[in-house]
């Protein structure tokens, strides 16, 4: 099992440098900490006494891995969860917030438990969750990480901007699909056609 730090600093990897996409809501962004986050914190790494593009642009990938940790992993409580879902969770929550545990919720209800989708992780989530993960660790994760892909599909649905998030240039997977599947079983993974065929009415 990998550790905390070890989980964080492979996100820190996969969100990549200083970006300012202006079809991002999230805003200027660097290691996928965003400016918002770092004006919840109050983070003024340049000490003007204002949290601006300069802050983001100063965070080093320490920091992010420590701002993950502890307010994206501890803080929401995942590591309450099944060691065998932390890792996707995580990931997730990094870049959708209160969405990873609702994602989670939704699907232990699903699987025929009694839990409330409110994005907040307490005793009656957490044991659901231990018990999917009793029945099957590995289809437990399977299943986290394939609701996760469909859910980056919904929003492509929804919103236009969004799509090249999920399609790339070229056609093919992009970063949110590679993304949640990174966390899920090979044999679960879409093919090209299977990819194309989900995207196909959006033209």
């Amino acid at each position: 099992m990998q550790t905390v730090r070890q989980i964080a600093e492979d996100i820190v990897a996969r969100e990549g440098g200083y970006v300012n996409d202006p079809d991002d809501p999230g805003g200027a962004t660097k290691f996928g900490v965003t400016i918002h986050t770092m004006r919840r914190l109050g983070l003024d790494l340049t000490g003007d006494g204002r949290i601006s593009v300069a802050d983001v642009k100063a965070l080093s990938r320490d920091q992010a891995v420590e701002i993950f940790a502890g307010h994206y992993f501890e803080r929401p409580r995942i590591d309450r969860l099944p060691e065998i879902v932390q890792p996707s969770v995580f990931d997730m929550y990094v870049n959708a917030g209160a969405n990873a545990v609702k994602i989670l919720q939704q699907l232990l209800r699903d699987m025929g438990f009694n839990v409330s989708v409110d994005g907040a992780l307490g005793p009656q989530t957490e044991g659901a969750a231990e018990q999917a993960a009793e029945r099957g660790a590995v289809a437990f994760r399977d299943a986290y990480g394939i609701a996760r892909r469909n859910y980056y599909f919904r929003l492509a649905d929804r919103r236009i901007q969004s799509r090249k998030y999920t399609r790339t240039r070229r056609g093919g997977k992009g970063g949110w699909i590679k993304r949640a599947e990174e966390f899920i079983s090979p044999r679960y993974h879409l093919t090209d056609t299977e990819f194309q065929e989900r995207v196909a009415e959006w033209g």
